[in-house]
């Protein structure tokens, strides 16, 4: 009786463990880093970490960018695929959104008969030039069925390009109030937030989310099963790239400038904050819940590296290993599954 009790009591755990959602762990992870952080801060600087408001407010802005990408980019890797052109997407819309929000006071405005112009037009300029380049995207990964990471690659130099040959490298500024306004205060949190919503619902509730997710886990499966594979595909990588010309004029707004550097390595930051948020590099895993938390754990670390006044170079190289570290915990999670 005693050995059917354990067996009994072994069931009833794993049951409950499946029922727990997976960003459970993920938090904790969360709450680990922040109080390691904490105990350091008294240790070596003498200050408290977390009852600081002013760099807690700091680190969710930081982030809140890289989170606007991360949502999109959760979404290309359920697919099991990969976007790495988001963060060349950023400079390049952020140079193009900017130049269609200059005041006409600034006297060396791109186009001087476009200037003063409602602050809803360069927001869907960039976004709309964001959406553009995830099409192209799209298509060639859907209908060419060149790899995503070549296709993507092939994206992240061409924006890079265009974000430089659009000024001739020169700076935009110059913004009108309305404009800047987006970046000011918690707006970009709110952003990132709303954003967040919104796709959370769409994947967990529609068959937009089915058909993702569907994909990922077995696209021969999908096929079969009546999805139009290509076409979604493309609506994944559009998405991706809106939600990137959105990232990109939240950072011109912040900025109150637009620079054809900006955005450089947003995209590996995303890939990260969405990995450490348990969506799966195999596909057909992953939530957005969990990419919330990994964008602000991927904040918490970058800010307690500051705070701890660790070099630059070191923080690169910590976070390259998070990131092996995460995706090590995945391949470990999948053969577990597959168990």
């Amino acid at each position: 009786m005693s050995t059917n009790s354990a067996a009994q009591a072994q069931v009833a755990a794993q049951k409950t463990a499946r029922r727990l959602p997976p960003e459970i762990s993920i938090f904790l992870v969360l709450v680990g880093i922040a109080l390691i952080y904490e105990i350091l801060g008294w240790i070596f600087i003498g200050q408290s970490f977390l009852l600081n408001p002013q760099r807690l407010t700091i680190m969710i802005l930081q982030v809140s960018v890289i989170g606007i990408i991360a949502v999109g980019v959760t979404q290309v890797i359920i697919t099991g695929g990969i976007d790495l052109s988001s963060g060349s997407m950023v400079g390049m819309t952020a140079m193009i959104s900017a130049s269609f929000a200059q005041a006409s006071t600034w006297p060396r405005a791109l186009y001087p008969s476009l200037t003063d112009l409602p602050f809803i037009v360069p927001v869907a300029v960039g976004i709309g030039i964001g959406l553009l380049a995830g099409l192209i995207n799209g298509q060639l990964i859907a209908r060419t069925k060149i790899p995503p990471f070549i296709a993507t690659l092939g994206m992240m130099v061409s924006a890079r390009g265009v974000s430089k040959w659009y000024t001739k490298g020169q700076p935009v500024s110059g913004l009108s109030e309305q404009f800047t306004f987006i970046g000011t205060g918690v707006w970009p949190v709110v952003i990132f937030l709303v954003v967040a919503l919104i796709f959370h619902i769409a994947l967990r509730y529609t068959r937009y989310g089915k058909f993702t997710y569907a994909i990922g886990a077995n696209v021969q499966a999908a096929r079969v099963s009546g999805i139009n594979v290509e076409s979604h595909l493309v609506k994944v990588y559009a998405i991706a790239g809106a939600l990137a010309g959105l990232a990109g004029v939240v950072t011109a707004a912040r900025a109150q400038t637009a620079q054809a550097g900006m955005g450089v390595m947003y995209e590996l930051d995303a890939i990260a904050a969405t990995v450490i948020g348990g969506t799966s590099l195999a596909g057909g895993v992953g939530r957005i819940t969990g990419t919330v938390i990994g964008t602000i754990i991927l904040g918490v670390m970058t800010s307690g590296f500051t705070f701890l006044r660790v070099d630059a170079y070191y923080q690169e190289i910590v976070k390259g290993l998070i990131i092996v570290a995460a995706v090590v915990v995945d391949v470990y999670r999948q053969k577990k599954r597959k168990t």
